[in-house]
């Protein structure tokens, strides 16, 4: 049994109109965040795993310098589901405080 259904490509897509930040790649739901400093970029991830631990649903993170990319699916299920969305509109909402 799949950790959470996946969602219908019409879905994905109006998902993705509700978080322009972005953009799908496969199964994957991807942003990359342009932090203003290295520490910034720290805290940012610090503030995501705290919100992701919440959520029982982490992101896979990428920090170089200034910039993090995360990279969103459910592995469980293979692919994108409403918990994906939920999380980017977390880090969505999270990026703002630290830009």
């Amino acid at each position: 049994m799949p950790y959470a259904t996946l969602l219908t490509e019409p879905e994905i897509a109006a998902a993705l109109r509700a978080i322009p930040e972005w953009r799908r790649d496969g199964d994957w739901l991807i942003r990359t965040v342009e932090c203003p400093t290295f520490r910034a970029s720290i805290a940012l991830v610090g503030s995501v795993a705290d919100a992701a631990e919440e959520a029982t649903h982490h992101p896979d993170s990428e920090i170089n310098w200034r910039r993090v990319t995360f990279r969103l699916t459910t592995k469980a299920s293979k692919g994108l589901t409403a918990k994906d969305v939920a999380m980017a509109a977390t880090i969505d909402r999270l990026a703002a405080i630290t830009a």
